[in-house]
Formats: structure tokens, sequence, C-alpha cells
């Protein structure tokens, strides 16, 4: 009667009329339930989820089911790749008997496929460059990745004016920090008459800011050709919406570098799709592997920005999915945002692992047949506890679920089938080149070396000026000595005396 009484639960909490994904078949007690099915519509696909679990778990093959169900859909995905196994999704799986039996199980078939794929990097690696400009992050989100205060942001926000006033690029990390240079040096005078006084100890504290962003690589990333949004909402011929997969497995000690890219990303996906409504289905999902990179070092502008871009873009049908191994990685603000929670599970070693279990349950709806802090610690490998969203938006009941397995190949790529994806791609010959056109560096360079030119030649023509006067020959200064009798005031009294007396007489 339990049986039953579960089956009919689950059936009614997850039923979809609209389009949907099936993650896999509900288990109560360690047992499959025969056709009892874990859907989650794509209409709620947008609010956004969380899939958190122990390491080995199966969390990376929930991401990899979830992208090939969404992808088959037509719904592109982009997939950040921090550990780097996650590119077997480009070629087809192998129906082994352990994979066949279990989806016997579950009563669904299984096939296998693969699917589109665009290799995505930050760094030097091969794949399609991602790199955006300075001026394309704004005074505001730029002041907020270097983590200035209300004076330094201050700045920032004049130098930006000052390159929209003057129609000057700024483009690269280069750029900015010649402008600093020149705001408190070469330019001051200039900045004073327009904007007001700019103090060297603010530009020195922002250009130490900047050197340390520099150190973790995002000279790279900022520059040109910016990489446009539009290139991660391909589909190919068959309908398939393209998995993105951004190469991150040489910036894992790069924290900075990782939560300044995510969070450009997701500003430029915000201000650039239009507003959706209540479309049906998503028209992009980000999955953020490792999501505790991000958040571990972010500074409280920074994760207010995160939580305020994760409450609107879903408006815009994007929908953002963390993926890490403990729900307590992600900040309360960002976690009570979330729809979909997939919940692998967590290992009990120490008080402390209890403890978070604990907090780990409640974040749960409760549940008739399960006793959440327990089941947590007793799924097995390619199990999970899932919550969602129905179509009308209402939680569904708290399910334990046997995760089908992914149609593609549960390994990585070899070097050789990386080459041949990215020979194969367009995109990748669209952003190969680094394009280093005039900006901020080389203007204001030039602006300097007129400056001092002609104050060179200003300099010269005074010195000139000078020695073409001493060298004028000088006219004598002694007086003749008859001249000087004839002009002295005693002869000409002499002289007035004597007249006096002639006319006199």
């Amino acid at each position: 009667m339990t049986a039953t009484k579960f089956s009919e639960s689950i059936r009614t909490g997850y039923d979809c009329k609209g389009e949907h994904i099936i993650l896999g078949g509900a288990l109560l007690n360690g047992e499959a339930v025969p056709d009892t099915l874990i859907k989650i519509p794509l209409k709620t696909i947008n609010r956004h989820g969380l899939i958190a679990g122990a390491t080995g778990t199966g969390k990376t093959k929930t991401i990899q089911v979830l992208s090939e169900q969404l992808s088959q859909n037509g719904i592109p995905v982009v997939m950040m790749d921090i550990k780097g196994d996650f590119s077997g999704v480009a070629m087809p799986g192998e129906a082994k008997p352990f994979i066949t039996e279990r989806h016997e199980k579950m009563g669904i078939p299984y096939e296998t496929k693969a699917f589109p794929v665009e290799l995505l990097t930050l760094s030097k690696q091969d794949g399609v460059r991602l790199r955006a400009t300075v001026s394309e992050f704004g005074p505001v989100l730029f002041s907020r990745i270097l983590d200035l205060n209300d004076t330094q942001s201050g700045v920032v926000s004049v130098i930006f004016k000052y390159c929209d006033d003057h129609q000057i690029p700024l483009l690269d990390l280069k750029d900015f920090k010649k402008l600093l240079q020149y705001a408190t040096e070469e330019g001051k005078a200039e900045f004073e008459k327009e904007y007001g006084r700019i103090s060297t100890s603010s530009t020195g504290s922002i250009l130490r800011k900047i050197i340390e962003l520099e150190q973790q690589g995002a000279d790279i990333f900022f520059g040109e050709l910016s990489f446009e949004i539009n290139d991660l909402m391909r589909i190919d011929s068959n309908g398939n919406g393209y998995i993105n997969i951004i190469r991150l497995t040489d910036i894992q000690d790069k924290p900075k570098l990782f939560s300044t890219f995510m969070l450009c990303l997701l500003a430029e996906i915000y201000s650039q799709m239009p507003e959706q409504g209540d479309s049906g289905r998503p028209e992009l999902v980000i999955f953020i592997d490792e999501a505790h990179l991000i958040f571990d070092q972010a500074s409280k502008a920074l994760l207010d920005q995160i939580e305020t871009i994760v409450k609107l873009i879903r408006s815009k049908g994007i929908g953002i999915y963390f993926i890490t191994q403990n729900p307590t990685d992600v900040p309360n603000g960002v976690l009570a945002q979330l729809g979909l929670k997939i919940q692998h599970a967590l290992r009990a070693f120490t008080a402390n692992d209890r403890k978070a279990i604990k907090m780990t349950a409640e974040n749960y709806p409760l549940s008739e047949f399960y006793k959440t802090d327990e089941v947590i610690t007793q799924l097995g490998i390619g199990e999970a506890l899932v919550t969602a969203l129905n179509e009308k938006g209402i939680p569904t009941p708290l399910a334990a679920c046997m995760m089908r397995a992914p149609m593609s190949r549960m390994d990585i790529l070899t070097q050789s089938e990386i080459d041949t994806i990215n020979n194969n791609s367009k995109l990748v010959k669209k952003y190969e080149e680094t394009i280093d056109r005039e900006s901020a560096y080389e203007i204001l360079n030039k602006k300097i070396e007129t400056a001092q030119e002609a104050a060179a030649q200003e300099q010269q023509r005074k010195t000139e000026a000078k020695e073409a006067q001493r060298s004028e020959p000088r006219q004598s200064s002694a007086m003749n000595p008859i001249v000087k009798v004839l002009t002295s005031a005693t002869f000409i009294r002499g002289a007035f005396g004597i007249l006096s007396k002639i006319l006199n007489k």
C-alpha cells in the first residue's frame, strides 16, 4: 500500500502536460518503482537549480544527462568545465549491460548519441577564445570586480567618462593602467579642469588591484575580438542545441579570473537578451561547476551583483545551475532563488559533516516516505534526492531518483578528437586572431609624445632666441671726452651765463 501511495504521489507531483525532460525513475527503500518517472517541465528550467553531492557520487553524469536532454529539445547549453571531465558529450556512448539493465528497471529505453559541441577557453588552450573589453564591463561592474571603495569607484567612473567624452577606446588592462597614470601625471591639469582633482593614492590602490587581476591571467581575457553572446545560442542542422564547454582546467587556482568571467558573461547575456516572459521553454541554460570557487573569495559587492543577476536573468529565459559539493557553499540569497535541487550523497565522517547534512536536509520539503538526513548518506552512485517546480510553479514532492545514464560517452575526449572538433569549428576561426587596434594606450602615448615634442620645440625656440641676442654686435658705452664736456651741466650753465652778459650790454 505504501509503494502504491508513493507511486501515486510521485506521478501526480511530477506529471507534465507540456514539454519536459526525464531525469530517471523514482526510488523507495533503495528499489526502483516501476513506471514512476521523475519529469521536469521545460517551462520551469529557467528557475535555476543546484546539483550537490560528495566527490564521486555522480554529479558530472547528472549534468551530462541534463545537457543532453536540453540539447535534444533544441536548447543550447553552456558548461563551465573546471575538472575537464565533461567533453565526452561530443561522442556517442556505449550500451554496456549494466546500463541497459539500469534503464530496464526504470522503464526508459536506452540509446547512444553524440551531441554538437564547441570547446571554448579563457586561456591559451586550444578552442574558441573568449574575450571582452574593459568598456563592455562599465564602471560599476569593473569597480565591483576590483572590490574598490566608493572613492576609488568614483575615479573609475571619471576615467570611463573621459574616454566617452574624448572618443577613446578602452579595450584592455594596459589601456586602463595608462589612463590611471595619465590622470595624475601628464594629464593632471586636463583632468582637474574637466572632472576635479584625482589623488595619486586612489590611482595607486586601483593599480595594485589591476595587477592582482593580471597575475591570474586576466590580461589574456580583456581585449578584442569580443565574444558575441549569439554564438552561444546556436542550433545544429538536426535541431539539437549546441553544448558549449568552457574549458577551465588551468584556472582552478585563479578564482578572481573565474568570477570575473562568470559575472561578465551573465551581465552580457542579461543586457543583450530580450524579455521572454512566460515563454514555456528556456533560451539558454548555464551550468557552473565547482561553484564554490566563485563565492569563496568574492567580496560582498560582487556577491550582491551575482545575486541580483540571478534574480533578474530568469525573465530573459536563462537558467543557471550551480554544481558544488555541499549546498552550504552557495550563499543563502542565491540558494533561495533555485527551483530545481538535485542532491547526491553526502558522507558523514565528522561532527561537522553531520551538522552540514542536517542543515542540507532542512532545505528540502518534508516527506512521509523519507527521513531526508538519513537518505542523503545512503544514496548510491548515480542516485539523488530531487525536488523541482511543476508547471504551475509549485514545488514537487521530495523523491529519491535513480538517474538515467548519459547517451554520450562517459569519459573525456582524446587530444585527436579535441583537435578534430576545433578544426571543424567556425567559431575557432572567427575568434582565433588577437586584434590590437589603436586604443587608449596608443592614443595617450601619442598625445604625450606630441606634447613633449611641442614643449621641446618651444624650449629650443627660447634657447635659440637667447643665443641670437647674445651674438648681436654691441655699441661702445664709452663717451667721447669732448661730447662729455659739452653736455655736462657745468659747461651748459657757464655758456648760459656768458650769453646773458652779452645780451645785457
